[in-house]
């Protein structure tokens, strides 16, 4: 066989396992996301903590998402699938991918997952730990993202900060990413 067909193969198989790993993905929950990503790698937990996403389920029992709801025949907003698909990301997701070892919970509203996909492929220490501190970052981060993480992107941003949002208001992604970023200060780019 030629060399090039050997290749065409091998990219085949390649693909073809990337998708299987995909496939396999499952949730895992902020809790496993905090084992790694606390203090001592930027804290990106607690900021995410400290943010929005992490305080969405609560912002649906503020005063004005409830005179909201009241209005728009919403009995309980905090339980409304309507309002729970931005603000609960174990509510956008099928029951299947979630991880039976880590569990995820509607209290963590808008989870890391949400936005870096689901964390059970790429949260081993293999790929976390070489990620972080490789030296040859650009092959690390490329593992990570073959195992399953996604990398933000304004798209998805605006499945949730959209106009079908009834408190929505203009939505610069640029401005916004910056206010809830969390890099890791140690990974060397």
């Amino acid at each position: 066989m030629n060399k090039v067909f050997i290749a065409a193969i091998l990219i085949l198989v390649l693909a073809f396992t990337m998708n299987v790993v995909a496939q396999d993905a499952k949730y895992v929950g902020v809790a496993k996301c905090k084992t790694c990503h606390g203090k001592k790698t930027g804290d990106q937990y607690g900021i995410w903590q400290k943010g929005p996403h992490a305080n969405a389920l609560k912002s649906l029992s503020s005063e004005a998402a409830l005179k909201f709801a009241k209005e728009n025949g919403i009995a309980d907003p905090a339980k409304d699938d309507k309002c729970l698909n931005c603000h609960a990301t174990i509510k956008t997701i099928d029951a299947k991918l979630l991880d039976d070892k880590h569990k995820m919970t509607l209290e963590e509203g808008v989870s890391c997952e949400s936005c870096h996909g689901p964390g059970s492929e790429y949260k081993s220490p293999k790929i976390m730990k070489k990620k972080a501190y490789d030296e040859d970052y650009a092959a690390a981060h490329k593992a990570a993202l073959d195992a399953g993480l996604i990398e933000p992107t304004e798209k998805v941003c605006l499945t949730c900060h959209n106009e079908k949002n009834p408190f929505h208001k203009e939505f610069n992604y640029a401005e916004q990413v910056k206010k809830i970023a969390h890099p890791n200060p140690e990974r060397k780019k």
